[in-house]
């Protein structure tokens, strides 16, 4: 399974690093990936199965850097292109299954009860990876959302806040000293 999944970690890389992705590289380098590296840290934590969340974390944003016109249903259309690709590796069905219901469930704008442990890891993880990449959240509020310092500083704060609401309570014990640390950064006082 190790091959699987290093294949498909270097099948995301790979789309994240077309001219087509419209998010660009940044979108492997500080989120992807970091979810992808919290998830198989934390799924022990979860009582997870690392092979599930090791493959639905990495695909969890599919769609989104397949094709931007997704982003908005990317969770949807994600699940679809990761059975397309899983079922390459002809893996046990209900693994699939599992696999896509995971990446279904991962936005957390689309709030969905969350009934497997790997889904939990999974949708934490990709909350957890805004607390460790601040400075990519930052870029997109000044660079290109040409933000003012306070406002940018006031949207990022927000973003964080929404992801902390959506946590798990194992996942808010986790993230809670960042999230702190995040605070007293962009807090005006």
């Amino acid at each position: 399974m190790e091959e699987v999944i290093n294949e498909i970690y270097n099948e995301v890389k790979k789309r994240c690093m077309l001219p087509s992705n419209a998010y660009g590289i940044g979108a492997w380098d500080h989120h992807i990936e970091l979810v992808y590296k919290i998830a198989i840290d934390i799924c022990g934590e979860y009582g997870a199965d690392y092979e599930i969340v090791a493959l639905a974390s990495l695909l969890h944003d599919i769609a989104s850097v397949t094709n931007k016109d997704f982003t908005e249903n990317h969770h949807i259309i994600g699940a679809e292109i990761a059975e397309k690709l899983l079922n390459q590796y002809e893996l046990d069905f209900d693994k699939i299954e599992l696999i896509k219901k995971c990446i279904l469930n991962h936005r957390g704008s689309v709030l969905k009860d969350k009934t497997t442990p790997e889904e939990v890891c999974v949708a934490d993880s990709d909350a957890m990876a805004h607390f460790f990449s601040v400075p990519s959240l930052l870029r997109m509020v000044y660079v290109e959302k040409g933000l003012s310092i306070d406002d940018g500083a006031d949207f990022v704060l927000k973003k964080l806040m929404r992801s902390y609401n959506k946590l798990s309570n194992k996942g808010k014990q986790i993230i809670t000293p960042q999230y702190e640390a995040a605070k007293i950064l962009l807090l005006k006082k």
